[in-house]
């Protein structure tokens, strides 16, 4: 499959067979996130694949109650890693784990007009850029490999971080469902591209 296939085929899907994927698979969509670019080559990401049935259905109470998170035969926790920024990150650590900054647009906004680079906020968005390109990486190989995938942002934090006994200066970023498609949803609406142009 060519590159703009997969970007064309991608969709979010939360119907998924009863079929697990092989770990081999699973391998492969993890090398796809390890090859993405990050800011200043900090690979500042870590993964955790969750297939357990019993830990899915907590992730699931942990999600809003969302069905396909506890269905989808694997489950990609895409967190971000601050220890990877070294000495820039002590500020920003501190922030996420007092709970004092979560990730925001108005955080995003006042990171990129900053031209300090040692800005704490400007670490944690960095962060976020870095693990969102690289989960879409996954997405796209996913794709590629006739597997399905669906971003989350909507769970509780706290809750999922504690759940998989993450390390200290990790976040969940967000939660990415992993399975063989149940469903075959029509592409979603797009603006032109001269929409897009300014």
């Amino acid at each position: 499959m060519e590159v703009f296939e997969a970007i064309e085929k991608r969709r979010s899907i939360r119907k998924y067979r009863d079929e697990p994927v092989p770990e081999e698979l699973i391998d492969r969509l993890l090398e796809a996130a390890r090859l993405a670019p990050s800011s200043s080559n900090t690979q500042s990401w870590k993964f955790k694949v969750i297939t357990d049935p019993e830990t899915r259905r907590k992730l699931k109470d942990l999600a809003l109650g969302q069905k396909f998170v506890e269905e989808a035969p694997a489950v990609i926790a895409c967190c971000i890693d601050l220890n990877a920024f070294g000495e820039r990150a002590k500020e920003a650590l501190k922030l996420v784990t007092s709970g004092a900054v979560r990730p925001s647009l108005g955080m995003i906004l006042r990171s990129v007009r900053s031209s300090k680079d040692k800005d704490p906020e400007r670490v944690v968005v960095n962060g976020v850029i870095n693990v969102s390109i690289a989960t879409e990486h996954i997405a796209l190989a996913a794709t590629e490999l006739g597997l399905g995938t669906c971003w989350i942002r909507a769970f509780d934090p706290r809750g999922t971080e504690e759940l998989l006994g993450l390390p200290e200066g990790v976040s969940v970023l967000c939660l990415l469902t992993v399975g063989y498609p149940a469903q075959d949803p029509p592409p979603r609406p797009r603006v032109p591209l001269d929409d897009i142009l300014i």
